[in-house]
């Protein structure tokens, strides 16, 4: 519908009802009859989740995945993700633990949710809750305290139920121990790495194999598409200057968001770091941490600490003698923030053990907590406001045009209008490689290149103002003849047939290891490995992490794998010398996994109790919305 409608733009009885169109989105809002419309979007066992609160929590979570890509979406990737789908299913399973907490007899008081709300920073003014900041934060993000408060019933409902259900979780002794000796099992391997890089000076160019692997594999070399616009551009900064920001207004967004003005504490350390990892053995780890014992008897005795990071320490820091700079406690691993904070000015810690290490530390100045002051970020909400002003006077202008623009029947026609925005022009441009300014920006070339020959889009909302798009031409992807990418192609195929020769010949030295009985029997430059923990395969060097990670999934009394292991091109073929039960280490945590354990479970008892009232239930999907 929309693109016969970009297309017959110069029909007067389609520009007349574009015209329509137009005036009815600006004046009602984009979306709005869809917010009046009460029909359901999902129906579970009679109970309706109606289309309204489905579009509140998409557009929610769309401004998540917004601000973890900041503040713009990279193109597809909601579709990718699958997100409205993501919703509906979230709010579909709270739905079923409503209905299952109903069952179990399990209900929210209005006093629970006041008392929830009462606990949150955000509502509070001076340690106390303020009914004045509730509203406005709520206001702020475009809630009403009614839908708030039911999502936060819905939250507690949900804690309540899940805690119920995971309470008949039970994990034995047994099981810990069991869990403690499977991660704890060690093996010690012999392995060969044999590099597709070492295979590329075999690997012989014929003209037929390479014509034959070039039709295979010619998609690659297809060019991308290109186009040729035309666009307006309507900047914000153009309407900023006719904004006027009152005090009032700056200090009632102040107070708002007063939250976006606290500084927690910051402070400043230095320190010295005796690098360990997990695979360390423990004599390597009692070395490391013997040698911080000596360096901070000698910075307790008045040495100077920047001296002795820059002489001993293993860290980044080292060249800046220990430099860490100002920190909050959230910026750093929990035993080293415990430690940081809890320390007094000119004062050394004691060794403080990290996954990083072992760590001696300094503290050099606090800076205290603070609400930064009204006249320290009035420039800044005075620049906000601005320009959250000026957006509404740039959405006019580029509706107006627009509006003329459906008028005149083309953009050429708009643009030959006395007092017309300027319409520019590019040359054809690929999306990879766009011209520099708004048309590398991109939201305008995902709709730029959603576009077809002739098409014209709609507003173009843009971090920077809005744009109207018009695709001149287009330049479909097409292959190019073999010799005019031949160089590109020979390196490729060298590349992808020293990859099959390294494989072949890494399966046939593991055929002949078979047949002998031993890899050392078929190759006798083989590496071996020390002895490596099951919990500390993943972090392995050298053999690889997937070697290891390999051959503790061995079957039985296996002693060399079905196939090699790839890893980045190189193929591995290896040896399982021996297996033995594994000691555990001093400072396991039998609180700690027991606790991890019984969270598994508990999960694993909600998700199945979720599943089989799934499963015993009556839902309806209304499938139209998700498209």
């Amino acid at each position: 519908m929309l693109n016969m409608l970009r297309k017959k733009a110069q029909s007067p009885l389609i520009q007349g009802l574009v015209l329509l169109i137009a005036v009815v989105f600006i004046f009602w809002g984009v979306g709005s009859n869809l917010n009046q419309n009460r029909n359901a979007i999902a129906v579970v066992n009679g109970a309706e989740i109606s289309l309204q609160d489905f579009q509140r929590n998409y557009e929610q979570a769309v401004e998540r995945f917004r601000q973890q890509f900041g503040g713009q979406l990279p193109p597809g990737l909601l579709e990718g993700a699958g997100l409205k789908q993501q919703v509906l299913n979230q709010m579909i399973r709270s739905e079923l633990i409503r209905q299952g907490g109903g069952k179990m007899g399990i209900q929210i008081s209005d006093a629970a949710v006041q008392r929830e709300i009462e606990k949150i920073d955000a509502f509070r003014e001076n340690g106390h809750f303020d009914v004045q900041r509730y509203s406005q934060v709520l206001g702020r993000n475009r809630l009403t305290p009614v839908a708030f408060e039911k999502g936060l019933r819905s939250d507690l409902l949900t804690r309540r139920v899940e805690k119920l259900v995971g309470s008949f979780a039970v994990v034995p002794d047994s099981e810990v121990q069991a869990w403690i000796d499977f991660a704890n099992e060690e093996l010690r391997v012999s392995y060969l790495g044999l590099s597709s890089e070492d295979f590329r000076d075999k690997v012989k160019v014929d003209d037929a194999d390479l014509a034959a692997w070039f039709e295979q594999h010619r998609d690659a070399y297809k060019s991308e598409p290109a186009i040729r616009v035309r666009y307006l551009f309507f900047p914000f900064t153009a309407d900023e200057a006719a904004i006027t920001v009152t005090d009032d207004e700056v200090r009632a967004r102040y107070e708002a968001d007063r939250a976006r003005y606290e500084e927690p504490e910051k402070r400043h350390a230095r320190h010295i770091l005796f690098q360990v990892t997990a695979t360390d053995s423990d004599a390597a780890r009692a070395e490391k941490k013997k040698k911080a014992e000596e360096v901070l008897a000698l910075a307790r005795k008045g040495g100077d600490f920047a001296g002795l990071a820059r002489k001993y320490s293993e860290g980044p820091s080292r060249k800046k003698g220990g430099d860490l700079g100002f920190f909050t406690r959230r910026s750093m691993v929990k035993p080293f923030a415990d430690a940081v904070f809890s320390m007094q000015p000119g004062t050394v810690s004691g060794i403080v053990e990290t996954p990083f290490g072992y760590h001696i530390i300094k503290l050099e100045e606090v800076r205290p907590a603070r609400v930064r002051p009204l006249e320290e970020v009035r420039s800044e909400i005075t620049a906000e406001l601005q320009r959250e002003k000026a957006a509404g006077l740039t959405f006019k202008r580029a509706t107006r045009a627009y509006e003329e623009i459906m008028r005149t029947g083309s953009l050429d026609k708009y643009g030959r209008q006395k007092g017309a925005e300027k319409v520019e022009e590019t040359d054809f441009f690929t999306r990879s490689n766009p011209p520099a300014g708004i048309t590398a920006n991109r939201d305008f070339l995902a709709r730029a290149f959603a576009l077809q020959k002739g098409e014209l889009s709609s507003l173009v909302r843009l971090d920077k103002g809005y744009a109207i798009i018009f695709v001149e031409d287009v330049r479909p992807p097409e292959v190019p003849a073999l010799d005019k990418v031949r160089d590109r192609v020979v390196a490729d195929y060298r590349k992808d047939q020293a990859v099959r020769l390294a494989r072949e010949a890494a399966e046939k030295l593991l055929q002949e290891a078979r047949e002998k009985g031993s890899l050392a029997a078929v190759h006798k430059e083989l590496a071996a490995s020390a002895y490596v923990k099951r919990s500390a395969a993943a972090t392995s060097v050298d053999p690889p992490a997937p070697v290891i990670q390999d051959a503790f999934a061995l079957a039985g009394d296996a002693k060399l794998p079905e196939q090699p292991v790839d890893v980045a091109n190189t193929f591995y073929v290896y040896e399982v010398l021996d297996r033995r039960p594994g000691r555990a280490d001093e400072k396991t945590d039998r609180k700690k996994i027991a606790g991890r354990l019984m969270a598994s479970l508990r999960n694993r008892l909600v998700s199945d109790w979720l599943t089989r009232l799934q499963a015993d239930s009556e839902i309806w999907i209304n499938s139209e919305y998700l498209k």
